[in-house]
């Protein structure tokens, strides 16, 4: 699970570095994208992480 802690982090930290470049140009509706796809791909990630460690494929 820490890896994939681990990996959440480096998705939102450079989501952020893009965020802060689009802010500096003054492309505030790309930072605002940038911010909202980073958080949606975030939960997607964790839930498809969770839903896995929950719910494990049988062995054949």
């Amino acid at each position: 699970m820490e890896d994939l802690y681990r990996t959440l982090y480096h998705m939102l930290f450079n989501a952020y570095t893009d965020c802060v470049d689009a802010l500096e140009e003054g492309e505030y509706a790309r930072a605002h994208s940038i911010l909202i796809r980073a958080q949606r791909s975030c939960e997607e990630r964790y839930l498809s992480a969770k839903n896995s460690a929950l719910n494990p494929e049988p062995s054949p």
